[in-house]
């Protein structure tokens, strides 16, 4: 059974259908990266995993580990565990300095900053399910690899990732098992990496065609 399932997922947000039937299955141990052109609904689909209020869920269901998540709250759907004091290790490991550790959350931090906050507060939470939304937006290249680092470290047998990215160069550093291409609200497309590098090569216009 897949750690993760959606099923038939349709979401409208301001009475805009955005996700028109998406079907995804993500196992346990795989990285599957999910890629497609700007306003296909890549980042509709991170922000319903989270459970963020108003994507209007008209018809489906996300099961994790076979229950259906989508009447729990944000809350309710984090990744369960002890929160143990790690903050020096885990910053260490990203290369963040000490004192963006004594800041509070994302407060004072650049976009690359944030980011790297953003992988630590990962690796300290561990949980099952991590779902990056572009991560590598904004990055240069150094920023790009220490981020990918960290998320290549919390790579585990019982770890599931999903990879939002527009572009082709974070795959280089985070290898996925499986590229997925999102268009018209759905996936249209799933395959190895080599799709990937079609995509920088050839670009999404063969799917913005008949994107609404």
């Amino acid at each position: 059974m897949a750690l993760l399932e959606i099923k038939n997922l349709h979401v409208e947000v301001d009475g805009r259908k955005i996700l028109n039937g998406l079907d995804l299955a993500v196992e346990a141990g795989r990285v599957h990266a999910v890629m497609g052109p700007n306003g296909s609904g890549k980042s509709t689909l991170a922000h319903v995993l989270a459970g963020k209020p108003n994507y209007a869920v008209t018809q489906g269901q996300i099961l994790f580990d076979g229950e259906d998540v989508l009447g729990l709250r944000p809350d309710e759907r984090a990744a369960k565990g002890i929160f143990l004091k790690r903050v020096r290790e885990a910053a260490k490991k990203l290369g963040i300095e000490e004192d963006m550790v004594r800041r509070p959350v994302n407060v004072g931090f650049s976009g690359g900053e944030k980011k790297r906050n953003e992988v630590m507060q990962m690796a300290l939470l561990e949980p099952r399910l991590c779902v990056l939304d572009e991560t590598d937006s904004g990055l240069d290249i150094d920023a790009l690899k220490i981020v990918a680092e960290g998320v290549n470290q919390l790579r585990s047998p019982e770890r599931a990732f999903i990879v939002i990215t527009h572009y082709q160069r974070l795959l280089n550093y985070i290898v996925p098992d499986v590229v997925h291409v999102l268009a018209r609200g759905r996936i249209v497309r799933s395959g190895g990496k080599e799709i990937a590098l079609e995509l920088e090569a050839q670009g999404y216009a063969q799917y913005q065609e008949n994107v609404a």
